[in-house]
């Protein structure tokens, strides 16, 4: 848009908001909220805790993305009613102020795009985040709890509620893996591309010569599996081992051992939750931790099968896809779509929409195949 009069800018905003609105069905929109309204009032909804969770987790999503949409289109309103009081008055001022709300919107409505771009099979689904600690030993350990700080951040910054469902700590520093849920509609579909590996180049704290260490660290999202999922395991495939919970450096968080880790042998997938005081808790989560990752192995399998049958490459971001460096100079690069922020602080504080939205737009491109 750059080059254009302001007048054609927010023509061209309002063309490209007209058409985000028709995607995202605002009348549907709507009838939901009305519909979740209806059922968050029935006194009866909080017998059943999780699913009461759930529609009232709906319900805020939905009016939060109405009222997202209500108010660019109000936003665009105002900022041409604020261009033709500059050009009335001849006010250089108020001129720069309505520069400045273009600018702002342009950028809102771009951000609001990408959601469009979210059309996956799973993409409105919650998601499942795992975090291992790969090469660089203790700086792998503490690289993945800062990833995972990272991410629960993010979340925050958005006000989606998460839950950490296991986290393993090293002996010396960091954590060797954690998994939790982001609980908002479309996680999956914001977070999918964030999987792969990530990469920290840094001067050591943990090495008293002061060396340059690059570490790893491994993520892996998958979406929350649902109840219209349906994924066969067999108890018989199983080995479920109870243990008791534990803190940074070997503490006990329980007395008793409820704890479970689930091994699934044939696939070698083993999964682990220890935030639940009862055992039977614990095993009921990782069990559906379990279902989601099989789910998603499943879902690679099939796709892989019809690039095949297409006589496609499969597409793969499981590799490293992002480095972080903190030494000799600093930058955060996405290897993929070119993107870079020159304040790792601020990056691993959360502030990784930027990145988000560039790779969403990539995926769409590369499943265009374009």
């Amino acid at each position: 848009m750059a080059g254009m009069e302001p007048e054609e800018r927010l023509k061209e905003l309002g063309a490209t908001l007209s058409g985000i609105e028709q995607v995202l069905d605002l009348d549907g929109m709507r009838r939901d909220i009305a519909e979740l309204r209806e059922q968050s009032a029935d006194p009866d909804l909080w017998n059943d805790q999780e699913r009461a969770q759930s529609v009232t987790r709906r319900l805020s999503y939905l009016e939060s993305e109405l009222g997202k949409v209500e108010g660019l289109r109000q936003r665009l309103a105002d900022a041409a009613t604020l261009y033709e009081l500059a050009a009335e008055m001849d006010d250089a001022d108020t001129r720069t102020e309505a520069d400045g709300e273009l600018e702002e919107l342009h950028k809102a409505v771009q951000q609001l795009e990408v959601r469009t771009l979210m059309s996956g099979e799973y993409d409105a689904r919650e998601a499942l985040v795992s975090i291992n600690a790969q090469a660089g030993g203790v700086d792998a350990a503490d690289w993945a709890e800062q990833l995972q700080r990272m991410y629960l951040r993010w979340a925050e910054r958005h006000g989606y509620p998460t839950e950490v469902y296991e986290t393993s700590y090293a002996e010396e520093a960091g954590i060797k893996s954690t998994t939790f849920t982001v609980k908002a509609p479309y996680a999956y579909g914001t977070l999918r591309g964030e999987h792969g590996t990530h990469r920290l180049v840094r001067i050591s704290p943990f090495d008293n010569q002061g060396r340059r260490q690059t570490s790893f660290a491994g993520l892996d999202v998958v979406p929350v599996v649902e109840q219209s999922d349906h994924v066969e395991i067999d108890e018989n495939e199983l080995r479920i081992d109870v243990y008791r919970s534990s803190g940074p450096g070997g503490q006990g968080v329980n007395t008793t051992d409820s704890a479970v880790r689930i091994t699934h042998l044939p696939s070698g997938i083993v999964v682990s939750c220890q935030n639940e005081r009862s055992q039977l808790q614990n095993r009921a989560t990782a069990m559906n931790v379990l279902q989601a990752k099989l789910l998603e192995r499943k879902r690679q399998e099939e796709a892989e099968k019809m690039s095949a049958l297409r006589g496609e490459g499969t597409s793969s971001w499981g590799t490293q896809i992002r480095n972080y460096v903190l030494h000799p100079y600093q930058i955060v690069k996405d290897l993929r779509t070119g993107v870079e922020a020159g304040n790792p602080t601020s990056v691993l504080d959360g502030d990784i929409d930027e990145f988000i939205e560039a790779e969403i737009r990539w995926m769409r491109q590369q499943e265009a195949g374009t």
